[in-house]
């Protein structure tokens, strides 16, 4: 044999031997897990995992994928021939692998680096692909992935029959608008069955799976009608089609009669979708008695939660009635000239989109990218009360969205923790965002509560009066109050009154007093997160939170000074029963402060309620439950704020624009009370129409003690008497406060101040 022919032999075979090395690595799972025969086999027995409320009933449900699956004798001939003709030809010669397109991915990426190659995909490849899915092994991904997919398809095809196989595909196969499944991409774009597809119509669907996005019907009805024909093209050529009907076929247009089903109904749509990730975290933990995980979409697992069925829908209905009308107010108040229609804040908007950096990553001109953002083409538009089908770029479609507020709101039982109502956001189909535990914003006045129950504790007196005046402190900084709060400079409030009205400058001076690191201790005890900012701008709530914490803060007033962990999650059950992983609810180790402090604290913000801030609670909604509460609006009326607690329940609600440059037009409409306290009066409206939330809305708060009562028995105001007023002019009112402190005046002012 001549040495160059050994040379080759010796070529081939090494070439032969690495790739069966290669391929041996992939079978034994040593580039991940390769399902093995019985998980495949199992399929056919997929049960969702369910989710149910604390009484039982059923909120939701995980699937393999969402969809609707249908039968193989649901599926029209002329489907099933336009897949073939288009994806797999040989689908009924090969057991899974066409060997002869994967021969070519090997030699063509392999040996001479062509990842654009492609090709080789059967039927069933692609099945084991929708199935499980592809992962990131680094610069050999494409191969490790195929041939993972090759052994994968070759037992779907010992186990199933064509037929079968055909029928999963079709249920699992992703189109276009994030669909899955032949059924509902049916239903989607033409409104019709799996059954009822005309000819056209299911050439149309196959099209789009070469490219779900860049054949989408609804967007791009060119560029799909030319790859519907290409579909029935192929299926003329391969004998599935005559051509006097392909002639006929390819010459219609397409009709689109789109329906926007939506996966994001139904009950409590944030809270499934925050559970779900939940979920996936716990079980990535578990193991079955065989070793094997759990999988949340075929296991049939049982989820059991703290949420009250009855109060989610209460309170969706709630957000819903009052978001509503304040969007309608919102946008009025602006007039015709509004802050989303400014061109710099679009154009900012723009280049932050995920179009746009796709495009300028593609290496797209910007007179190119800002040209395709500004084409125009059918889209689906969201307002209250209606869906709007418009021709629109997606510049319009920022623009549109840019102008809704939103909002989250949470329920939870104060002993415990225990979430009774998970209100995300104003939508979940159009705004994804979850407002109760992803979003963290300045919380505004809701901050005071803290500086106050941190100065009783350290012993000041609830009654000592201070005034209203402004003071400049170090820095420059001067905090205001808003409204007509400063009218008499020479008012003087104690602590019950101060809360009640929200009184900036005295919040202020009281964290002075009782130290700006005792309260941030303070805070700290009450389950506030570590990251809180260090400056005295603090007792004005520069601090973000989300609503959910914000809640489990406060939850400790009415559970003997134990802030709580919000949790919702009780139990997860295998689909036999058996519980698999259970929780407890998670409370402060120790008080945060004293039963004293507490009651006061109580006290105080029922005076927000019944006199203060939030006093629209009685007079406008007529509320006569027991209710303690306090209102937050913050810096340029960018988000409202309400807290409200009861005996049994505290809840939060915030209300603003996801975007932060766009806030209220005035603090009128903007302020907590205005923006974020209807929902929750709602909501307690429709609880005290309904005898089963009687433990909740007839619940009192304990009496407060004798010696409570003691310390609040002070004025709600006292005005300067002449010689204080005497004493107190300066040229600068703003530095006012600093020189009462200062030398004799101090002691003069002792002599009329009331002792306590």
């Amino acid at each position: 044999m001549a040495p160059i022919t050994k040379w080759v032999v010796a070529s081939l075979l090494g070439i032969f031997l690495v790739f069966g090395l290669f391929y041996l690595s992939i079978y034994l799972g040593w580039w991940g897990k390769v399902p093995a025969t019985q998980e495949l086999r199992d399929l056919k027995q997929s049960e969702a995992t369910e989710v149910f409320s604390s009484e039982g009933e059923l909120m939701g449900k995980y699937y393999i994928y969402d969809r609707q699956p249908v039968l193989y004798e649901e599926l029209p001939q002329h489907l099933i021939d336009a897949l073939i003709a288009t994806e797999d030809v040989r689908f009924y010669e090969h057991s899974g692998i066409d060997n002869r397109s994967l021969l070519r991915v090997f030699v063509k990426t392999i040996l001479m680096g062509d990842e654009s190659s492609g090709g080789g995909s059967t039927i069933s490849l692609q099945l084991a692909k929708n199935l499980f899915g592809r992962k990131d092994y680094g610069p050999p991904s494409i191969v490790v992935n195929k041939l993972r997919e090759s052994i994968i398809a070759r037992r779907l095809e010992e186990i199933y029959t064509k037929e079968e196989i055909l029928g999963l595909y079709f249920n699992t196969v992703p189109f276009s608008d994030n669909t899955y499944g032949i059924e509902s991409a049916a239903r989607k774009f033409f409104n019709t069955t799996t059954e009822d597809l005309t000819l056209e119509e299911a050439a149309t669907l196959v099209g789009t799976l070469k490219a779900s996005h860049y054949y989408n019907p609804r967007l791009y009805p060119q560029r799909s009608l030319e790859r519907r024909n290409i579909v029935l093209y192929q299926m003329n050529k391969y004998g599935f089609l005559p051509s006097e009907r392909y002639v006929k076929a390819k010459a219609k247009p397409i009709d689109l009669d789109y329906q926007y089903f939506s996966s994001n109904g139904g009950v409590a749509p944030y809270f499934r979708s925050q559970l779900k990730k939940d979920l996936e975290r716990i079980l990535d933990t578990l193991k079955k008695e065989n070793g094997e995980p759990y999988n949340l979409y075929r296991d049939g697992l049982q989820v059991h939660t703290t949420i009250d069925y009855e109060m989610q829908v209460l309170a969706e209905e709630a957000m819903q009635e009052h978001m509503s009308q304040l969007q309608q107010d919102f946008e009025k108040a602006y007039g015709k000239n509004p802050p989303w229609k400014r061109e710099d804040l679009l154009q900012e908007a723009l280049k932050k989109s995920e179009q746009y950096k796709s495009l300028s990553e593609a290496g797209w001109s910007e007179e190119k990218i800002m040209d395709s953002l500004h084409r125009k083409v059918e889209m689906e538009f969201f307002d209250w009360g209606q869906k709007k089908l418009l021709q629109a770029s997606i510049a319009d479609s920022l623009q549109h969205y840019m102008k809704f507020l939103n909002m989250g709101m949470v329920n939870l039982e104060p002993s415990t923790g225990a979430v009774k109502s998970w209100v995300g956001g104003i939508n979940h189909k159009y705004f994804k965002y979850d407002h109760v535990t992803q979003s963290r914003r300045q919380i505004g006045s809701t901050f005071k509560p803290v500086v106050y129950t941190a100065a009783v504790e350290a012993g000041i007196d609830p009654c000592t009066y201070y005034s209203v005046r402004e003071v400049s402190y170090a820095g420059g900084w001067t905090p205001s109050n808003s409204g007509n709060e400063e009218e008499d400079p020479y008012m003087n409030y104690p602590m019950p009154t101060a809360l009640a009205k929200s009184i900036n400058t005295i919040a202020v001076k009281v964290l002075y007093d009782v130290g700006l690191q005792n309260v941030i201790d303070q805070a700290k005890k009450m389950m506030f997160p570590e990251e809180l900012p260090k400056y005295p701008s603090i007792a004005l709530g520069t601090a973000e939170l989300s609503a959910a914490e914000l809640a489990g803060s406060f939850a400790g007033y009415v559970n003997r000074g134990k802030a709580a962990r919000p949790f919702y999650l009780t139990r997860i059950q295998d689909k036999y029963g058996n519980t698999i992983a259970e929780f407890q609810p998670q409370l402060a180790s120790s008080p945060a402060f004293s039963s004293t402090t507490g009651q006061v604290m109580v006290e105080m913000m029922k005076g927000t309620v019944n006199s203060g801030t939030a006093s629209r609670l009685r007079y406008k909604y007529g509320l006569p439950n027991d209710i303690a509460g306090k209102t937050g609006t913050t810096q340029n009326n960018k988000d409202g704020w309400f807290v409200g607690i009861t005996p049994n329940l505290v809840s939060v609600t915030w209300a603003g624009t996801d975007d932060q440059r766009i806030g209220f037009p005035s603090t009128h409409l903007g302020q907590g009370a205005n923006s974020a306290l209807p929902a929750f009066a709602l909501l307690m409206q429709k609880m005290n129409a309904d005898p089963q939330f009687n433990e909740i809305t007839r619940a009192k708060f304990p009496a407060p003690s004798a010696t409570v009562q003691m310390m609040l028995n002070c004025e709600p105001e006292k005005r300067d008497n002449f010689l204080e007023r005497l004493f107190t002019k300066a040229d600068n009112p703003k530095k006012a406060e600093k020189e009462e402190k200062k030398g004799l005046f101090n002691k003069i002012k002792g002599i009329f101040k009331k002792k306590n």
